[in-house]
């Protein structure tokens, strides 16, 4: 079984940074693609980047530029540096790992972007 589990979401002003870290168990890390993903209240859940396990990267267009996905694979976390934050980034944030028809999604953070 694997877990994920998310840390550093909170309260940031408009224009502000903040990362995310997700850490996973089990040494089947390093085989499976890690992404990022947020809901809104009110809105579906959208995949916000992505990286697979060589390290490809793929972003929403309106993160682009202003976010950043990277995972350490010895440490098995996956991290999503937010920078220039806007009031719509405001959402839960989910981690996801996923390999074929394996998928497992981590508890949430909750990250607030007002002033």
């Amino acid at each position: 079984q694997v877990q994920l589990v998310e840390s550093g979401g909170g309260l940031v002003q408009p224009g502000g940074s903040l990362r995310l870290s997700c850490a996973a168990s089990g040494s089947i890390f390093t085989f499976y693609a890690m992404a990022w993903y947020r809901q809104a209240p009110g809105k579906q859940r959208e995949l916000v980047a992505r990286i697979t396990f060589l390290g490809r990267t793929t972003y929403a267009d309106s993160v682009k530029g202003r976010f950043t996905i990277s995972r350490d694979n010895a440490k098995s976390t996956v991290y999503l540096q937010m920078n220039s934050l806007k009031p719509e980034d405001t959402a839960v944030y989910y981690c996801n790992a996923a390999k074929g028809s394996d998928e497992y999604w981590g508890q949430g953070t909750q990250v607030t972007v007002s002033s």
